[in-house]
């Protein structure tokens, strides 16, 4: 449900998320329909495609309307990116101390 959302939101069709993601549209149709399960490969390639971090898939879209869950979804979304921002923090760093050897 939350692929097609984002899919609607950016105003394109199953056959142009197909091609940007490098599936078949048959697969776009049966994923959106929940008639398939996706491998993290395609997921990755969905979420590049659609332009959203992975995590925003599977956030239940019936909690956009509730303040609570708003304000849980806000939380979770800062935690996840202070998470990248050290990730990409020590990557960096760890590829400094690797250059210097």
């Amino acid at each position: 449900m939350n692929i097609k959302k984002q899919r609607e939101t950016l105003g394109i069709t199953q056959e142009k998320l197909a091609e940007n993601a490098g599936i078949s549209v048959n697969m776009v149709k049966d994923i959106e329909g929940g008639r398939t399960w996706i491998s993290d490969k395609t997921l990755i390639r969905l979420t590049h495609a659609l332009k959203i971090d992975i995590y925003r898939l599977f956030i239940p879209s019936t909690i956009h309307d509730d303040e609570i869950y708003k304000n849980v979804v806000f939380d979770l979304v800062k935690i996840i990116q202070k998470i990248k921002k050290d990730i990409d923090f020590d990557f960096n760093k760890a590829l400094k101390m690797w250059a210097l050897e």
